[in-house]
Formats: structure tokens, C-alpha cells, sequence
């Protein structure tokens, strides 16, 4: 560090400093993080995305935390992967409503090779084609599935390590840690934009959150996109009766995400319904410069458009554009 920045972008944190960065006096660690974030984004540039479930329900993994898991009574109803039409549809309202990021979610354990994986590759050239960012979250993928997805256009693709890997089992058993990080290496080596982060509010210890920051800030490639997730407690759910997560811890996640992956998106993600304008500012004067914007995410309340247009207008941020650091790419056809 120099003068409280910066002055590379590092992948040999060690835990200790992690630690020591993530401990600092809020106000303290606000400013730093403030000053990086100056110093590596541009300053009032937010990303704006919309979230699409595209098959809602019936997941056969036992994540704690979600409605869509099938063995949990959680009132969600299951709907098979929608029509193309459908979800174009969706692609364009979220356009004209300002996102430039459009993110499609199935819940499933894994993608498999049928007539489902083909429909979601018909999807991913269809919204590439209306100039928008593609992102997926559909599970694990191996090499030659994420090497497809790419070949169709996507743009990025969302594998949320979800907590620490020492927290990890006491959430989700039906795979592992090393599952995640799989699949992470598998987005990479396709060439494709990885998307990871987690949630807070599972009952984890502040050493658990650092460790899932320090695991994301490590690894080879920084994501170029850290979501920071509230959970979201929704009844049938084991964790249904968690407390909500302060401003504060949401802040001091973030501020520490945007330290140690300078260049990343940081993403003030679930939870942000229940949040007031004022403590949304204090997130993105901490750091976070993405948001999903939208009626849901996935299955649970979101602000809709118009709110954060209002947002926006009274924080002085602006819209970040599609594709800001590449060329816009060509059309995929076939």
C-alpha cells in the first residue's frame, strides 16, 4: 500500500492481511476502499443487469438458503425452461428499461447435453444478438459445455462460491467446494467473463466471510464480477428464520472485495429490496458499482426499474455501458 492505494493488482493476498483489511474501522475502511475504487473504476458508473429465471423449481441440491430446492416446502411453483419468445421478450423490457447486462438462471444440479442445453444456447445468441451482456447460471458445466456456451456468445457466466469452504458443508452437501472451483476453471479456460461470490446472513462467522473473499482474491484470474448477496429468508427454507444483514456487514463486505480485486464489478445483489436509498449509497461509496435491477431475482423481490431509476437520478450515478472494455460482438448465427 501507498498513501491508503493501491498500487497493483495482486493475486498473493495472504489470509492475514485479508483478516486485517476486512477488521478495519468501518469509516476508515469506507475511505480506503473509496480511494481504490477512484483509482481503478470510473466513479458514478454502475452496471446495470436484469435476472431471468428461466426454469424456476424442482433443484434436486439441498442449498439451505433456496426456495427452488425441491425437498423444501417453500410455496415456489416449478415451471419447465421457458419459450424462447418468452425470454426475449424479457431480454428486450430489461434493455428498454436500462440494463445492459441480461442474466438467465435455470435451477439445475448440472447442465446436461439435451434438447434443454440446446434451447439455453438458442437463448444466449438471441440476447447477444440485441447488443446485451449474456450471463448464466445453470449449475455445473464442463469444459466442452462452457466452450459452447462461449461458441453461442455468452458473455459471462455466474458460479457463486456461496461461503467459506470450512462453512461450506454446513449449507450445501449435495456437492463440494472443489465442485465450484471446477467449474469456475472450466468458465475460465472457455474464455468466458466468471461470475462469483456469496451470501452473508447463513449463520457464518466473520472469518468465514473472509475466507470466501480471500479464496475469490487468490485465485489466478480475479472474477471480473463478485457479487455480494444478503440472504433473502424465505419460509420452508432451513435458514428461514435467520436474522436480516446490517448495512454494515453488507458495507464491509464489499469494501474489502473492492481492496483486494481492484478491477472486479462488485455487485450489491439480494437483499437490496429491504435496503434504504441511503444505505445503498453507503454500499456504493464503498465500492460496489453493479446492481441487478427488476421485479425479482430469481424468486424473490427486487427493486423494479422505475425505483432505481429515481435512485439514480438522486445519487448522480450513470448507467455503465454494455461491453465497455471490448469491441461489441458480431451477431452469432446458426
Amino acid at each position: 500500500m501507498q498513501n491508503g492505494l493501491n498500487t497493483e493488482i495482486r493475486n498473493d493476498w495472504t489470509l492475514e492481511e485479508t483478516k486485517a483489511i476486512y477488521f478495519k474501522p468501518v469509516l476508515e475502511l469506507i475511505v480506503e476502499a473509496a480511494q481504490v475504487h477512484k483509482q481503478y473504476q470510473a466513479t458514478g458508473e454502475v452496471q446495470v443487469c436484469t435476472l431471468l429465471s428461466v426454469k424456476t423449481g424442482g433443484c434436486p441440491e439441498d442449498c439451505a438458503y433456496c426456495p427452488q430446492a425441491a425437498r423444501f416446502h417453500t410455496g415456489v411453483d416449478v415451471h419447465k425452461l421457458l419459450s424462447q419468445e418468452q425470454v426475449l421478450a424479457s431480454a428486450k423490457r430489461a434493455k428498454e428499461g436500462g440494463s445492459t447486462r441480461f442474466c438467465m438462471g435455470a435451477a439445475w444440479r448440472e447442465v446436461r447435453d439435451n434438447r434443454d442445453f440446446d434451447r439455453v444456447l438458442d437463448m444466449v445468441k438471441g440476447v447477444n444478438n440485441l447488443g446485451l451482456e449474456v450471463c448464466c447460471t445453470l449449475g455445473m458445466v464442463n469444459e466442452y459445455q462452457a466452450q459452447k456456451l462461449k461458441e453461442a456468445g455468452l458473455y459471462a457466466y455466474n458460479h457463486n462460491l456461496d461461503t467459506s469452504e470450512e462453512h461450506y458443508d454446513k449449507i450445501i452437501t449435495t456437492r463440494t467446494y472443489d465442485d465450484r472451483l471446477e467449474t469456475i476453471d472450466h468458465v475460465r479456460n472457455a474464455g468466458i467473463s466468471v461470475c462469483s461470490g456469496g451470501i452473508i446472513g447463513l449463520g457464518e462467522t466473520d472469518e468465514d466471510r473472509i475466507g470466501m473473499l480471500y479464496t475469490l482474491s487468490t485465485l489466478v484470474q480475479h472474477p471480473e464480477s463478485v457479487p455480494v448477496n444478503a440472504l433473502v429468508p424465505v419460509k420452508g427454507t432451513p435458514l428461514e428464520n435467520q436474522p436480516r444483514v446490517s448495512v454494515w456487514e453488507m458495507v464491509r463486505m464489499i469494501a474489502t472485495a473492492r481492496i483486494l480485486m481492484p478491477k472486479t464489478m462488485v455487485r450489491l445483489s439480494a437483499g437490496r429490496e429491504q435496503m434504504s436509498i441511503t444505505e445503498q449509497a453507503l454500499c456504493f461509496l464503498a465500492g460496489a458499482n453493479s446492481i441487478f435491477t427488476g421485479e425479482k431475482l430469481l424468486t424473490t423481490p427486487n427493486p423494479d426499474f422505475d425505483q432505481d431509476k429515481a435512485m439514480f437520478e438522486l445519487l448522480g450515478l450513470q448507467p455503465r455501458k454494455s461491453f465497455k472494455e471490448e469491441a461489441q460482438p458480431q451477431p452469432v448465427v446458426g
